[in-house]
């Protein structure tokens, strides 16, 4: 009896798999034509369906909002009493509908056609009204349910995928960076993966400055009081020839035992692994790991020499150990 019911989960799963490579195949003009019409649009994105294909547009308009294009979802009923109003003409018009023949969604093709609203349908039936009305036809090709071959499955896994795919292709065309996607998630595990250097660098006073002609003394007293483990050593100019560090003076010990009078010049450590403030932490991180350093500048991609900030490994630990 498990494995029955095992093997009614595995259908279905093979039904959808089948379905979506159907779709895969079926990506044509429309799919291209669709990402240009959407890029281009000034205005706002009205995603509309029905029953199952109304939280899938939901979850369409949501993804392309997320992604930096204005969208909404609408009550299809809802419409047809006074919501009709949200539709402007600058708007594009998105209708999804497995048959194309929704009562619903009438009233909204007909507001569209009266109004020159341009619109877009996903629909799997060509002779439908939907289908007919739309200036852009997205046909989905047709799948096997499951659940007695009734129970929509298959269909709305690929109205998922495609709207999915349209996304992430728009996000493109658009050039939409990882750095627009971090404006629009500020918190949690994903706002934390996103933050850059610029978010959890220490600045101003707490940056570990010295002069390249400081005596070790001076130096030494400086790094105990910053308590970070390295010093950014700066010329006249106030930009960065390099860095003292906990190993520098380490190897500087080894080899003399006065030390206080000698300048840091001549043993720091010479261009030095430096960010810009846009890098990502994740990737910070990953780079500090490789190189076995605790310790990076910050510098603004107008002068690769002036230091803005600086980050200790154990700032990024601390925002990224919850990913």
């Amino acid at each position: 009896m498990s494995e029955e019911i095992i093997n009614n989960g595995k259908e279905v799963i093979d039904l959808q798999i089948k379905a979506l490579r159907k779709l895969k195949s079926s990506l044509d003009k429309p799919f291209k034509d669709t990402v240009k019409v959407i890029s281009k649009c000034k205005s706002k994105i009205i995603i509309c369906g029905v029953g199952k294909s109304g939280k899938i547009a939901s979850k369409i308009a949501a993804t392309l909002s997320s992604v930096g294009t204005p969208s909404f979802s609408i009550s299809a009923s809802e419409c047809s009493h006074g919501d009709l109003g949200k539709i402007s003409k600058q708007d594009i018009l998105l209708l999804i509908s497995n048959s194309g023949k929704t009562e619903e969604l009438k009233n909204i093709i007909k507001y569209a056609k009266i109004n020159k609203i341009f619109l877009i349908s996903i629909v799997s039936n060509a002779k439908s009204f939907l289908y007919k009305s739309s200036n852009i036809k997205l046909l989905i090709p047709s799948v096997k349910e499951a659940g007695h071959g009734i129970v929509p499955t298959s269909s709305t896994t690929t109205q998922l995928a495609l709207g999915d795919a349209l996304c992430i292709a728009i996000m493109k065309k658009r050039k939409f960076s990882k750095l627009d996607f971090k404006k629009f998630h500020p918190a949690g595990n994903l706002g934390n993966k996103l933050k850059t250097a610029s978010d959890i660098m220490l600045i101003k006073n707490k940056i570990p400055f010295v002069h390249e002609n400081t005596k070790m003394k001076v130096a030494l007293d400086i790094l105990n009081k910053k308590s970070l483990g390295f010093l950014v050593v700066v010329n006249n100019q106030k930009l960065n020839v390099g860095v003292f560090t906990d190993g520098d003076l380490k190897r500087l010990l080894q080899k003399k035992k006065m030390i206080n009078n000698l300048e840091i010049k001549n043993f720091m450590t010479k261009n030095p692994y430096s960010v810009e403030e846009n890098t990502l932490a994740s990737e910070i991180l990953l780079q500090m790991n490789k190189k076995k350093i605790t310790n990076v500048c910050v510098y603004n991609k107008e002068n690769i020499k002036k230091v803005t900030g600086v980050i200790h490994i154990h700032n990024l630990l601390k925002i990224l150990k919850d990913n």
